[in-house]
């Protein structure tokens, strides 16, 4: 039977981690502070904002929401991440997406300074991630990464395959599987007799966003399968892009949905913040 690998628990040590980083910043200074951006009334983004003020409070940081009507302007939101770039006392920025289709993602994203993108989606911080230089790593791809480091997996020299290829997580988490000397092989909806693919790896990172898409025949035995996918049926209850409970007697480890990867992205976005405010204080 799989190990689970424990998100929750993962989670708390790294926001405890965090608390203790912002707790340094305030007696040097000042707490750090998040601005989160959100336009319009989209239950789901609502939601994750509440989790973000949530964690921002039990770590220490400081929260600041601007919650902006859906007919909000493309140039008032622009205006307001200038505003909120040129503020010293705000470390990290984020517009929660996704956005209303008159407002450009990329404009948006693109006028954080990359010195405040905790989110890790400005080119500049793209860029050097794949470079293999210091920066802010995307949230959930980070979470992926300490989840496996965390359980104890040697990733130097194995195989790892992404299922998805995503700006957002499918993309990064690949380079930072390369970058702890995996060999990795990144795969998509075109990619041809899949199934041959996955078997031949050591761990499955799958972000496809289709519920139940990896099944038993497509993993070797004793992988370990990372599950970022999250979808809910029409009961409410949540499950991922793996067949969790096909694989629990196939794999070594698997992470479970939910419990798994979600709780780590809120954790790894205290983390980023953190050190944006180091940095800022210069406390390295």
């Amino acid at each position: 039977m799989a190990a689970l690998i424990d998100g929750k628990a993962i989670a708390a040590k790294v926001r405890e981690q965090a608390k203790e980083k912002a707790a340094q910043c305030a007696a040097a200074g000042r707490a750090p502070a998040l601005a989160v951006i959100l336009v319009g009334e989209d239950p789901a983004s609502a939601v994750y904002v509440k989790n973000k003020a949530k964690a921002c409070e039990a770590c220490g940081v400081r929260s600041l929401e601007y919650r902006l009507p859906a007919d909000t302007t493309e140039r008032q939101v622009l205006e307001l991440i200038a505003d909120l770039n040129a503020d010293d006392t705000v470390d990290g920025i984020l517009c929660q997406l996704p956005l209303p289709g008159h407002i450009r993602e990329t404009a948006v994203v693109n006028a954080i300074v990359p010195e405040k993108d905790v989110d890790g989606f400005h080119p500049v911080n793209v860029g050097r991630l794949h470079l293999g230089e210091d920066c802010f790593v995307p949230c959930t791809p980070a979470g992926v990464i300490r989840l496996l480091e965390e359980t104890g997996v040697d990733l130097c020299g194995k195989r790892a395959v992404v299922i998805g290829r995503s700006n957002i997580v499918g993309k990064p988490v690949a380079s930072l599987l390369t970058a702890k000397n995996a060999t990795v092989t990144l795969c998509h909806s075109r990619t041809e007799n899949l199934p041959a693919v996955t078997r031949e790896a050591d761990v499955v990172v799958v972000a496809v966003g289709k519920k139940h898409f990896l099944t038993a025949d497509m993993v070797r035995p004793g992988a370990v399968v990372i599950d970022v996918g999250i979808h809910r049926d029409e009961t409410g209850k949540l499950s991922g892009d793996a067949d969790f409970d096909a694989l629990l007697p196939v794999v070594s480890a698997i992470t479970p949905v939910p419990g798994g990867v979600g709780p780590m992205t809120i954790a790894m976005l205290m983390e980023n913040t953190v050190k944006a405010c180091r940095a800022h204080l210069r406390l390295g």
